[in-house]
C-alpha cells in the first residue's frame, strides 16, 4: 500500500508540475520531476522496442517495454481506479498472456486478444466463486468449469456467458443434473439424481420437466407419462412395486424441485477491453499537429471531449474504435491518417415501399379475400395447445382439410362478399406447432395477414413463376406456389420440423401455413413465410448469393438499379466480417443447413444478404469508409458521443448486448470492399483493399423447395455441354452443397 502511495504522489507532483507549465506557472517539485523530464527528452528509434517506466499525467502508472508511444511487451499498468495489468502488450493493446486484477478482489489469468479475454483463462470473482476455461471476447465460450461460492458448480458447455450444450450441475447438497442446457436454463433432453436415489430422465423446459419423462424410485416403482406444470395437461401412468398405489406428479414439482435453484454468474464491473490507456506522448522528435488520445486496451480511440495537461489530452468518454475502422491504432497516428484516403462508396437510391396495395377492382382482390377468411378460420379456429412432439400422423401428406366459403355463410364460416370459394389446410397439426415454435403469437398473425389493412403484391413475379405478396406490416410473404413444390414440402415437412426444433438459429425459411384456395374452378396454392427484411432499417443493397457464375450477373444498367434491386453473385462486392462469435457459430450453422438440405436432395437454394450501411448519406446516395470518421470531438457531452457509435461499437462497449443479437437478424458487422481482377471474367470473390464499412446485416437461406427432378437433370446435362459444368446452378445437391458452403465461408469471414 505504501508502495502505491508513493507512486501517486509521484503521479500527481509530475500532472502538477505539466498542468502548470501550460500557464506559465513553474514550481519547483521533487526529484520525480527530473525523472519525468529525462523520460521526454529520450528519443528513441520507431519501431525500437526499450525499458520506461512512465508516471501518466491522469495519475496511471506504467512500468515495461515500450515502443513508439504505446506499451509493447511485457509491461504493468495501473490505472487509478485499482485495476492493473500484468503481462504482455502488442503495439498498446494486452495481447497474449497476462493477469488482470480488479480493486474488488477479482482476478482473470489467462490469454487475451486485443485486450479482451479471449482463449483459456480463469477468472476468480470477488466472492470467491471460480470460471477455469475457454473464453471470446470477454465472454465464457466453449468448454469451463465454474465453481460457485454457494458451493454448488457446472462443468460443460457456454455459449455467450452462458451454459448451454451438454453440461453437469452439482448442488452442494450433492444432488445433480447431467444433460442439455439451453441459455443458463436446463433445456433439452436430460437426467436429474438425487441423493436419496430418485432418478428423473426426461425432456425439460425452462429447468422444470416438460414432456415425455420417467421418474423412478430406488424401489423400483417408476411413473412414465407427460409431464406439465399445469395439472390438466400432465398425464402419465404410476407402476408401483409397494403398497402405495397412487402418486401425484405435482409432488415433484412442488418438493422434489423446489431448492433445484441455478446460481447466476457473477457481474464483472467493467471489462478489461473497456480499460482506457493514456497515451504517452514525447515532446521530442513530434509534430505539433499531431494529436495524441487516450485509447482503450482493445485499441478504442476516444472520441468525445478532451482536457489539455501537459503532453497528453485526456478524453471524459467513450469512443469509437480503431478496431472498426481496420486500422491497429497501435501504429501510431499515420495508421489513423492512413484509413482516410478511403473514397465514399456510391450506393443505390432508396427505392419507394415495395408492391401494389390490392384494393377492389384488383385482379386478385377476391383471392385475396378468399385467403383472409381462410387464414382466420384455420388460425382461429378452438383446439388444444399444440404439444412439440408430434405424432407421425400429423405429417401425413393426406392430413389436409377442405372447408366449402357459401357467401351466405355457414355453421363454422361467416357470410362474405366474395364469391363461394373452398379452401384447403395442409398439416394444420404442424403448421400450429411451427407457428408456436417461432414464438408468433395467433392474434398478432391474424391482425398482419387478416386485418383492415390490404396485401400488397411485388411489381413482377419470381423467375419461377411464384406470385409474392407482402402484409401491410412487412412481417409475412406469401408465395404462391406449384403443386411440384407442395409435394417437395410436405415430403420433407417431418424432417423440416425436426430440424428448425434442434437448431433455434437456423437460417433456412421459416414457414407458418400452407394453404389451398379453389376459386371458379382453379386451385391456387401458396405459402406463409417470415419475411426476411421485416426491419426499421433502410436495406440499402441485396444479395441473392449461390456460388455459381452463369447467369449471376444483373442484367439492369446502374442508373436503374435501386434498394429493391437484388444483386447476384458476380455483383457482389464485399466481404462480410462477422465478429469472432457470431462467425463461428454462423458458420456452424451454415454446416448444418446444408447437411439438411442435401439430405433432402434439395438443390438451387440462395443466400439473401440485406445490408444496411450505417454512415449512408441518403442525399448523395454515398457511404463514408468506418476509417474516415474524425476521431477527435471538440464538444458534446458523454450521451452525445455515445450516441455517435455505431452499432458494432455499442456493443464492444457493452459485450453483454450480444446475446440480444440472432444470428441473421439486425446483426452488425463490417464489411469490407474488395475489387476484381480485370483479367478474370468471372472472379467469385474479388481482392480485399482494407476499404471497411459499417453495416447491419440481414441474412437467410431462400428457395429451399427445389429437388434434383428429371427437369433439373436434364437442365444439368444440357448447360454441361455449352458451359462449364461447375458454373451453372443445375447440379447435384451433394455438389451444390459443398460448392455453396465452399463458396459463402469465402464471402463471409471472421472479423479480426
Amino acid at each position: 500500500m505504501k508502495a502505491w502511495e508513493a507512486t501517486v504522489r509521484k503521479t500527481q507532483a509530475a500532472a502538477k508540475k505539466r498542468a502548470n507549465t501550460i500557464f506559465g506557472t513553474s514550481y519547483a517539485v521533487e526529484n520525480s520531476e527530473e525523472e519525468t523530464e529525462e523520460q521526454e527528452e529520450e528519443i528513441h528509434a520507431s519501431g525500437e522496442v526499450y525499458h520506461a517506466e512512465r508516471f501518466l499525467p491522469n495519475g496511471d502508472y506504467y512500468t515495461g517495454y515500450w515502443a513508439d508511444n504505446f506499451p509493447h511487451g511485457q509491461g504493468k499498468y495501473w490505472w487509478t481506479d485499482g485495476c492493473m495489468y500484468v503481462g504482455e502488450w502488442f503495439k498498446g493493446k494486452t495481447m497474449g498472456k497476462g493477469v488482470f486484477s480488479w480493486p474488488s478482489g477479482g482476478m482473470y489469468e489467462g490469454n487475451f486478444t486485443s485486450g479482451f479475454m479471449d482463449g483459456e483463462g480463469t477468472y476468480t470473482g470477488a466472492i470467491g466463486g471460480t470460471y477455469r476455461g475457454s473464453w471470446v471476447m470477454n465472454l465464457k465460450h466453449g468448454y469451463g468449469v465454474k465453481e460457485y461460492a454457494s458451493g454448488d458448480s457446472y462443468e460443460g458447455e457456454w455459449s455467450r456467458g452462458n451454459q448451454e450444450g451438454q453440461g453437469k450441475y452439482t448442488w452442494k447438497n450433492g444432488n445433480y443434473y447431467v444433460g442439455e442446457w439451453k441459455n443458463g436454463k436446463i433445456f433439452g433432453h436430460g437426467t436429474m439424481y438425487w441423493t436419496n436415489g430418485n432418478v428423473y430422465e426426461g425432456n425439460w423446459e425452462e429447468g422444470l420437466p416438460s414432456g415425455n419423462g420417467t421418474y423412478k424410485w430406488p424401489d423400483g416403482s417408476f411413473y412414465v407419462g407427460n409431464w406439465s406444470t399445469d395439472p390438466k395437461e400432465q398425464n402419465g401412468t404410476y407402476y408401483p412395486s409397494g403398497s402405495q398405489q397412487e402418486w401425484d406428479p405435482q409432488q415433484m414439482f412442488a418438493n422434489d424441485l423446489k431448492d433445484f435453484k441455478i446460481c447466476p454468474t457473477e457481474k464483472i464491473p467493467v471489462w478489461p477491453s473497456q480499460k482506457k490507456l493514456a497515451v504517452w506522448r514525447s515532446t521530442k522528435g513530434s509534430e505539433s499537429s499531431v494529436r495524441p488520445r487516450r485509447m482503450s486496451v482493445d485499441g478504442r480511440i476516444d472520441a468525445s471531449v478532451e482536457k489539455d495537461l501537459g503532453n497528453m489530452r485526456l478524453s471524459d468518454g467513450a469512443a469509437p474504435s480503431a478496431w472498426i475502422s481496420g486500422s491497429g491504432m497501435g501504429e501510431g497516428e499515420d495508421a489513423y491518417a492512413g484509413a482516410q484516403s478511403g473514397t465514399p462508396l456510391r450506393i443505390p437510391k432508396v427505392a419507394k415501399r415495395q408492391g401494389e396495395t390490392i384494393s377492389k377492382g384488383h385482379r386478385n382482390y377476391d383471392l385475396m379475400l378468399n385467403l383472409q377468411l381462410g387464414i382466420r378460420h384455420s388460425v382461429g379456429r378452438p383446439g388444444p395447445p399444440p404439444s412439440l412432439d408430434l405424432k407421425p400422423s400429423a405429417f401425413d401428406p393426406k392430413e389436409k382439410f377442405w372447408t366449402k366459403f357459401p357467401t351466405e355463410g355457414s355453421k363454422i364460416t361467416p357470410p362474405h362478399n366474395s364469391c363461394e370459394f373452398k379452401w384447403k389446410d395442409y398439416c394444420p397439426k404442424v403448421f400450429r406447432t411451427l407457428r408456436m415454435l417461432f414464438k408468433v403469437d395467433p392474434a398478432d398473425y391474424m391482425l398482419s395477414i387478416c386485418g383492415n389493412d390490404a396485401l400488397r403484391e411485388l411489381s413482377s413475379p419470381g423467375k419461377s413463376g411464384s406470385f409474392f405478396y407482402l402484409t401491410n406490416d412487412d412481417r409475412y410473404m406469401i408465395k404462391t406456389m406449384k403443386k411440384a413444390e407442395v409435394k417437395v414440402l410436405l415430403r420433407m415437412l417431418s424432417a423440416y420440423y425436426n430440424h428448425v426444433r434442434a437448431f433455434e438459429n437456423t437460417l433456412v425459411t421459416k414457414y407458418y401455413g400452407l394453404h389451398c384456395v379453389k376459386l371458379n374452378g382453379q386451385k391456387v396454392r401458396f405459402i406463409i413465410m417470415g419475411n426476411l427484411f421485416c426491419t426499421e432499417y433502410t436495406i440499402h443493397k441485396r444479395y441473392d448469393l449461390k456460388g455459381s457464375t452463369f447467369g449471376r450477373l444483373t442484367d439492369k444498367p446502374e442508373s436503374e438499379i435501386d434498394s429493391n434491386t437484388t444483386l447476384k453473385d458476380l455483383d457482389l462486392n464485399f466481404i462480410f466480417r462477422l465478429q469472432k462469435t457470431w462467425f463461428q457459430e454462423f458458420r456452424r450453422q451454415v454446416d448444418r443447413d446444408c447437411e439438411f438440405l442435401e439430405q433432402e436432395r434439395i438443390m438451387d437454394y440462395s443466400l439473401l444478404v440485406g445490408i444496411h450501411f450505417t454512415e449512408a448519406s441518403t442525399e448523395e446516395h454515398t457511404v463514408t469508409p468506418s476509417g474516415c470518421r474524425t476521431p477527435i470531438d471538440n464538444g458534446g457531452s458523454e450521451n452525445e458521443s455515445y450516441s455517435r457509435l455505431s452499432n458494432v461499437e455499442q456493443l464492444l462497449l457493452d459485450p453483454a448486448g450480444w446475446a440480444s443479437i440472432r444470428l441473421g437478424i439486425s446483426m452488425p458487422a463490417r464489411v469490407e470492399r474488395t475489387v476484381r481482377n480485370n483479367e478474370s471474367e468471372f472472379q467469385l470473390v474479388g481482392e480485399p483493399t482494407e476499404e471497411y464499412y459499417d453495416v447491419i446485416l440481414f441474412f437467410g437461406i431462400i428457395d429451399i423447395l427445389q429437388d434434383y427432378d428429371i427437369t433439373k437433370k436434364l437442365e444439368h446435362a444440357y448447360k454441361s455441354i455449352q458451359y462449364d459444368p461447375n458454373s451453372i446452378s443445375a447440379v447435384d445437391p451433394k455438389q451444390y452443397s459443398r460448392r455453396f458452403r465452399d463458396y459463402i465461408i469465402k464471402v463471409f469471414a471472421e472479423d479480426a
